[in-house]
C-alpha cells in the first residue's frame, strides 16, 4: 500500500524576478509529486515566473489583507473604511509612519510585518512542512500563520550585507526547525550572527537544470544590437548589483577605443540614476535596456562576456546560468564569489572598483584566446544541482 503523500507549503512574496524566485521555480519543477502535495502561498500573485510554475503546484489565493500595505495610504484607508476593517485602518496608519521614517529598507520591511501580521488570518490547513523561501516577511508568515510540523526558513544572501536588524530576526529564527542558505560563506555569516542557531543552519545550493537552460537558450530572438563585443548583465537595478561600477568601467573601456554593446536585463529602483550616469559617461549608444524577460537564456547565449559587478551575493543564480550556457564571465570579488568562480579558469574576478573592472574587461576584449579557454573549461564541468532536492526531502523527514 502506497504511503500517504506529505503536504508542503512554500511561502514567497511574489514571482516577479530575481535569483530567489528562479531558485524556487526550479525547486518546484524538481520535486517528486508522487511523494508530496505542494501548495504555494504568494503574498501577491504576480510575476514573470508564474508561467513557469509546475502544473502540479496548487497556487493559493493571494492574501487580501497584505495588499492594504502594498498600495497608497489614501487608497488603503478608503478601501478598509468601506469594508469596516478598523484593524487594517489602525495598523496601516502605524505602517505609514514606519514607511516614512525608517530609511533602511530591510529594517522597514521587518518592522512593518508586525502591522501586517495583526491583520492577516492564519492558514486553515495543516502541513507536514512549511518553507519561508525568502528572508523577512515569508519567514515571519511561515512561523506565525502556518500550522506545520516542520518550519524551515531561507536566507538567500550574505546576512551582514542585507542590513537587517538581527534582534528582530532572532525570536523568529529560534522558532524555526532549520535555516537554509545557499553558500558556505553565507552559512558562516549566519552562525556568526545567530550562534544559538548553529545546529539549525543548512547549506542547500540553488537548483539549476542544465538540460532545461540549454533548451530555452535555443529559442530565437532578434539580434538587432549594434556591432561590437556583446556584454550582458542580468539582475535587479539596485545598489547591490553594482551597475554604477560597471557604467564607470565601460566609460574607460570606450575611451580606450574598444567597440562593445552592454545589454542589461532587469528593472529596479536605480534605473533613473543609472540612465543619468550612462548619459554622463557618453554611453547611450553603447547600452540597451532589455527589461525583464521570461526567457533570458538566449541573451546569455549571445553574450561574448557575461558581466556581474555585484557588491554582495549569496550564491548567484545568474552566474550559475552563465556557466551552464558556457559564456566567459567577469565578476567582482564579492564575499561568496569563490564558491562559483576560479580566477582565469572558470571566469575572471576583479577588485570591486571601476578601474579594476575596466582593466579586466580590456584584457578579455583583447584576448579572444582567454575567452575561449574560459568557455572550454566551463563546458567540461558538471553543473547540474538537481540532487539538492534530496536535502529538501531530508529536512521534511
Amino acid at each position: 500500500m502506497a504511503k500517504p503523500k506529505k503536504n508542503l507549503l512554500f511561502v514567497m512574496s511574489n514571482l516577479r524576478c530575481g535569483g530567489a524566485e528562479k531558485s524556487l521555480i526550479s525547486l518546484l519543477q524538481t520535486i517528486d509529486y508522487e511523494l508530496y502535495n505542494v501548495d504555494l502561498q504568494l503574498f501577491s500573485v504576480k510575476g514573470l515566473f508564474l508561467k513557469q510554475l509546475a502544473s502540479k503546484v496548487k497556487l493559493l489565493p493571494s492574501i487580501e489583507e497584505y495588499h492594504y500595505f502594498d498600495m497608497s495610504f489614501s487608497k488603503a484607508l478608503l478601501k478598509a473604511f468601506k469594508k469596516r476593517r478598523l484593524d487594517i485602518i489602525y495598523n496601516r496608519i502605524i505602517a505609514g509612519y514606519i514607511f516614512k521614517t525608517e530609511k533602511n529598507l530591510s529594517r522597514c520591511e521587518q518592522r512593518v510585518w508586525k502591522c501586517i501580521s495583526r491583520c492577516v488570518p492564519k492558514s486553515s490547513k495543516k502541513y507536514d512542512a512549511v518553507f519561508g523561501f525568502l528572508e523577512k516577511s515569508p519567514v515571519y508568515y511561515a512561523i506565525e500563520k502556518v500550522n506545520a510540523i516542520k518550519k524551515i526558513g531561507f536566507v538567500h544572501n550574505d546576512y551582514d550585507k542585507l542590513e537587517m536588524d538581527k534582534s528582530i530576526d532572532l525570536p523568529y529564527f529560534d522558532k524555526l526547525d532549520f535555516i537554509a542558505t545557499d553558500s558556505k560563506e553565507c552559512g558562516e555569516v549566519l552562525v556568526k550572527n545567530f550562534p544559538s542557531c548553529d545546529k539549525k543552519i543548512k547549506i542547500i545550493f540553488n537548483i539549476v537544470s542544465p538540460i532545461l537552460i540549454k533548451k530555452f537558450a535555443m529559442e530565437p530572438i532578434p539580434d538587432n544590437f549594434p556591432k561590437g563585443i556583446k556584454i550582458v548583465s542580468i539582475g535587479r537595478l539596485e545598489n547591490q548589483k553594482g551597475y554604477d561600477f560597471a557604467a564607470d568601467a565601460l566609460k574607460t573601456v570606450k575611451e580606450a577605443g574598444y567597440q562593445f554593446h552592454w545589454i542589461i536585463l532587469g528593472e529596479g529602483v536605480e534605473k533613473s540614476k543609472l540612465l543619468k550616469q550612462i548619459a554622463k559617461n557618453n554611453l547611450e549608444e553603447n547600452v540597451t535596456f532589455v527589461g525583464i524577460k521570461e526567457n533570458l537564456y538566449p541573451y546569455l547565449k549571445m553574450a561574448d562576456i557575461f558581466m556581474q559587478t555585484s557588491r554582495f551575493e549569496g550564491k548567484s543564480v545568474a552566474i550559475d546560468e552563465a556557466k551552464i550556457v558556457g559564456r566567459p564571465i567577469l565578476v567582482t570579488n564579492f564575499s561568496t564569489v569563490s564558491d562559483q568562480i576560479t580566477h582565469k579558469e572558470t571566469g575572471y574576478i576583479t577588485e570591486m572598483n571601476p578601474e579594476a573592472i575596466a582593466e579586466g574587461l580590456i584584457e578579455l576584449l583583447q584576448n579572444e584566446g582567454l575567452r575561449n579557454l574560459l568557455s572550454e573549461n566551463l563546458s567540461q564541468l558538471h553543473l547540474g544541482t538537481e540532487s539538492e532536492i534530496e536535502k529538501i526531502y531530508d529536512l521534511v523527514k
